[in-house]
């Protein structure tokens, strides 16, 4: 349930009217475009997963592929971008329980559901697994729902007025602001995707990571498919792009209200904060994964790579949650300007990510080549789609100065990367090559130091930690794994 809807945030429900304001009925071509580069994202992104399953993910592949400097880069830039979804996303909770509950303060719920999760996420990850797919399955039904309501309508229950797909062209045509918009709407769309690749930081904890990989990967396919280019189909039929509704309102509360469905206003509202504290949830938990691998590799502090008897690595959460708790603060105390621009730090994290994913891969492939052992995934149409996701993202990146709304964001966020990298750079001309206690990183896959460094890691995740701190002997395998793996 967690590769199917685990990482479904409030922008299918809420923000895709912003994007469909933008492009018009086009929007279609948007979401499939980056919905496509998603997908081979995670291809690529499960074919190196499923070869050497890291809490680390793309992170540790990339100091592997590129180098030491790449992994410490992505990852701590990668780790900053969850770390803003926290106050964010707390934010829109606390609005939304504020409308049920006027008299208590907006900072007040954002606290207390920041708090309430923190402590889900102390525990392991089955904790986290079972609160995820509670509230996956609840999106699922949510969005299952509104396309049965969707094909109802289609096909004239609703009446003669709502049937058929004419406002696919009665308002200018199908692409009413040109080829331009389209383009402006897959930056908006591509980051409703963010968060996908998580399944494969998750998986790296289960009992059976290959496997648990490789149906999230398969898995993603059908369910950007359907949720997504789905639902929005429905929408844009129902209700003209023109209609302000979209923006104020919402894109499902905006075609359930034109169908005159009631209740739909608590009913949105209910989707939506279970969507949001979901991905609240989630940020939580990929923000101590990804600096407890980079702790574990020397790429972090090391008392982030400490982990409790559970496997949970605490002191990784709490530093995260600690961070996220003081932006949380900020949204409220700082200038609204000032906190936008900390906000727009983070703004093509998600781009740069795939990149490097992309540039891994190209790498990585040609060890696994070499070494004659088949990963349980493969990238399709290798090399050749992996050099169009290379080619293809640097553009959007250049595409993206071309907008005033999307400047700032790109201009903050290559600042940072711009400091990140150089501090990596000199982290790897300081220190080495590779990483304290993790032989070998930045080296060749095949390198005989990454398979104990691997096995050690998993053994962090996997092992007990006794009284005094140290690992609790385990029935663990040579790599590191439970015997059942």
């Amino acid at each position: 349930m967690l590769s199917i809807a685990g990482v479904i945030g409030a922008g299918i429900f809420v923000g895709s009217g912003t994007a469909i304001s933008q492009a018009g009925p086009a929007v279609l071509l948007s979401f499939l475009a980056a919905g496509t580069l998603v997908v081979l994202v995670m291809r690529m992104l499960g074919e190196m997963a499923s070869a050497n399953p890291d809490s680390g993910s793309f992170s540790v592949y990339a100091s592997r592929a590129i180098g030491r400097w790449a992994g410490l880069s992505i990852g701590w830039l990668y780790w900053w971008f969850w770390v803003l979804v926290i106050p964010v996303e707390a934010t829109a909770v606390a609005i939304i329980l504020n409308a049920w509950m006027p008299g208590v303060p907006l900072w007040v719920f954002a606290l207390l559901v920041t708090l309430a999760l923190t402590i889900t996420n102390l525990f392991s990850v089955k904790n986290y697994g079972e609160f995820e797919f509670w509230f996956a399955l609840l999106k699922v039904v949510a969005i299952i729902a509104f396309i049965g309501v969707g094909v109802l309508a289609f096909v004239g229950f609703f009446g003669p007025d709502h049937a058929g797909a004419g406002n696919l062209v009665n308002h200018g045509g199908f692409m009413p602001n040109g080829v331009g918009s389209v383009i402006a709407a897959i930056l908006t769309t591509m980051f409703m995707f963010m968060g996908t690749e998580i399944v494969t930081i998750a998986a790296a904890e289960s009992a059976h990571p290959a496997e648990q990989i490789r149906k999230a990967t398969k898995s993603v396919i059908w369910r950007i498919s359907i949720f997504y280019v789905g639902s929005i189909f429905f929408v844009v039929c129902l209700v003209p792009w023109t209609s302000p509704a979209l923006v104020k309102d919402g894109s499902f509360l905006a075609a359930l209200n034109v169908l005159g469905i009631p209740g739909a206003q608590l009913l949105v509202s209910v989707v939506v904060l279970v969507s949001v504290s979901s991905y609240l949830n989630s940020a939580l938990y990929t923000a101590s994964r990804m600096a407890f691998s980079l702790s574990v590799r020397g790429d972090g502090p090391k008392l982030l790579a400490k982990v409790a008897r559970t496997g949970t690595p605490i002191p990784a959460v709490l530093a995260s949650t600690i961070v996220g708790f003081l932006t949380v603060i900020a949204n409220y105390v700082m200038p609204e300007k000032a906190f936008s621009m900390l906000l727009a730090t983070s703004g093509a994290v998600a781009l740069l990510v795939y990149f490097v994913v992309a540039v891994s891969q190209l790498m990585t492939r040609r060890q696994i080549n070499a070494s004659g052992v088949k990963p349980p995934v493969l990238m399709w149409g290798y090399p050749y789609l992996t050099w169009a996701v290379i080619i293809f993202i640097p553009v959007v990146l250049i595409y993206m100065g071309f907008f005033s709304t999307l400047k700032v964001e790109l201009a903050a966020t290559a600042v940072l990367a711009v400091c990140v990298v150089a501090a990596g750079v000199y982290i790897q001309r300081r220190f080495g090559q590779h990483a304290e206690d993790y032989g070998g990183v930045g080296t060749p896959a095949h390198h005989p130091g990454h398979a104990e460094a691997d096995a050690e890691a998993r053994r962090r995740v996997n092992a007990p930690v006794g009284p005094d701190g140290e690992y609790e002997d385990m029935a663990l395998d040579e790599e590191g794994f439970p015997p059942s793996a």
